[in-house]
């Protein structure tokens, strides 16, 4: 029967029994000893080396009430191994690389920020060291996402939140997959005290460098002002002192001022960037019906897919206001790290890359629509003399209700048979006499193209119809063009062609597709629908628009007649003051 005893260790506190404890003291006291020739960094390597214990003791442990036995402890040193053995392999390092250390030296690699190798939090750092990776390539996967789908500041903030920071000596070992034992702790610790005594030695040097430039020109201005003109000139000295300095901490506030200005923008920039990246996704991800996002021109037609593009978009505008961000976090705080040269030169790498490939979708879409080209078709009218043509305008309600019809370049996206098109209206309508004795009208269509006989295909391509039935003719009041021709500028122009003596009716339905009609009285083209108009050896003369016509010249005799009586009466006005 053995005396159990409560011990802290590494702050937790251990039920041990006696044959246990002694065993563990003696293996303190054995590492202490082998450490004592150098004593730096001695009490925190053995504290490190106690958290560790505690933490494979705390593994073994499941209850409290449970008491940590010999065996335990002979399974803790196996793991970090003896401290002859440590000693032995120091000495062997340069003199020999055979030997073979007696612990079992396998550990399991655990997920912490790396406080050490940070940018923000340690996160990309903690992570490639996980994966055995770069963490510059960890840093720019989290921008893609961020630029990308949206979510990488908020994966980042997250991991930020739930990762704990490698603090200790044996958390930093398992954060790179290092076996925590009596001779890794050791080194990581030595390695931490040279790096700070470097870092000290550096600072004392600038110290004294600058301390040794103060103490020059603190004893240049004692030797001059001993001199009499530095005494006469003393006082207007210190006075252009004082401004410098007030000038200089209003420079420093103006700084801060014009930092909190660019924190604020380029946060606002990249915000918008984001809300707009989810609205993307959101309208067209999830593929909800209606025209609620609005491509650049360029976007359409292009070789490139428009999600590239998009992400190209993001990247050429996020990235450098993302850089604006940091140096306005730089100007107020002294603290926040300056971007190294492997990170600098990659963002650059990725924003010339977006460049580069939306400067070839603007190209493209230039050398695309560089030219216009068009083409006609002729069908011929069975018009005998003195005939009256009917021209109406006709919609497919099916396909795009639309409760007025009129001429416009706005367009829509509609569905034909599982494709999508766009359907236009920009129709033109006109009517000229014709040149023979025939009554004939053309068609013609119009587009955009990278030469004419690209263009031309492209306007051959637009989908137009009529019907034809007796003396009436219905055309289509929209004609349909394939999706990538959006910014093409097509239309469509019928011209009318009549013989001398022919009639015309212009359906109400034509009123606002009516084109520069030419007739006898400069009718406005929307007041020419509802009447008949007769072909002249010139031109249209309306035959039943007489009465507007009087009544019109009507009115402005009245009007002439009033506005001569006004002039009388103010030339009689004049006089009588005069």
């Amino acid at each position: 029967m053995n005396k159990t005893i409560n011990i802290n260790l590494g702050g937790f506190f251990f039920h041990i029994d006696e044959v246990a404890y002694e065993k563990l003291r003696r293996y303190l006291d054995a590492i202490s000893r082998s450490l004592s020739d150098d004593p730096q960094g001695k009490n925190e390597i053995i504290a490190d080396i106690e958290a560790r214990i505690s933490e494979l003791l705390s593994e073994k442990i499941t209850d409290a009430r449970q008491v940590v036995n010999e065996s335990d402890i002979e399974d803790i040193i196996k793991i970090m191994g003896q401290p002859e053995d440590y000693a032995d392999a120091e000495e062997s390092t340069y003199s020999s690389s055979s030997y073979s250390y007696s612990r079992n030296n396998t550990t399991t690699k655990k997920l912490y920020r790396d406080g050490e190798d940070k940018f923000l939090g340690g996160v990309a750092a903690g992570i490639a060291h996980y994966f055995d990776l770069d963490p510059i390539w960890i840093r720019l996967a989290l921008l893609a996402l961020f630029f990308g789908a949206g979510f990488g500041f908020l994966i980042y903030i997250i991991l930020w939140i739930l990762l704990p920071e490698a603090k200790t000596t044996a958390e930093k070992l398992q954060m790179e997959g290092t076996p925590v034992n009596i001779d890794n702790i050791e080194k990581k610790i030595r390695e931490e005290f040279k790096n700070v005594s470097e870092n000290v030695k550096d600072a004392a040097s600038k110290a004294s460098e600058n301390i040794k430039k103060g103490a020059n020109e603190i004893s240049d201005k004692v030797s001059k002002s001993f001199s009499g003109k530095q005494k006469k000139n003393n006082g207007v000295s210190d006075f252009f002192d004082v401004i410098g300095k007030i000038i200089l901490t209003l420079f420093k506030v103006f700084a801060k001022f014009i930092a909190i200005i660019i924190i604020f923008v380029a946060a606002a920039v990249i915000l918008s960037l984001i809300i707009g990246g989810f609205s993307i996704i959101a309208f067209e991800g999830i593929s909800i019906d209606g025209d609620y996002v609005q491509y650049p021109p360029f976007f359409y037609g292009s070789t490139l897919p428009i999600w590239l593009n998009i992400v190209f978009v993001f990247l050429l505008v996020g990235i450098p206001f993302l850089l604006l961000f940091i140096l306005g976090l730089r100007i107020l705080s002294s603290n926040v790290r300056k971007i190294n040269r492997a990170t600098s030169l990659s963002l650059f790498g990725i924003w010339l890359v977006a460049f580069l490939g939306l400067l070839f979708t603007g190209l493209e879409f230039g050398a695309k629509h560089s030219t216009f080209g068009e083409v006609s078709n002729k069908t011929e009218l069975n018009l005998a003399a003195n005939d009256t043509l009917t021209i109406k305008m006709k919609n497919n309600d099916d396909l795009y209700f639309r409760p007025t019809l009129r001429r416009t370049t706005r367009t829509e996206e509609v569905d034909v048979d599982g494709k999508t098109m766009i359907y236009a209206a920009n129709i033109k309508v006109d009517v000229r006499k014709s040149e023979t004795n025939e009554g004939y009208f053309i068609i013609q269509k119009e587009s955009k193209g990278k030469n004419r006989f690209s263009a031309k295909q492209n306007a051959e391509k637009i989908d137009y119809g009529f019907e034809i039935e007796e003396n009436t003719v219905y055309l289509n009041s929209y004609f349909l063009t394939e999706f990538g021709n959006i910014w093409k500028e097509e239309d469509v122009t019928i011209i009318f062609y009549l013989p001398e003596s022919n009639y015309v009716y212009f359906d109400n339905s034509t009123k606002y597709f009516l084109y520069r009609v030419d007739n006898e009285k400069d009718m406005f083209d929307s007041d020419m629908a509802k009447h008949h108009f007769i072909m002249t050896p010139s031109t249209l003369r309306c035959t039943d628009c007489l009465e507007e016509e009087d009544d019109n010249d009507d009115v402005k005799e009245i009007i002439n007649i009033e506005k001569e009586e006004i002039e009388k009466d103010s030339v009689v006005t004049t006089q009588e003051i005069i």
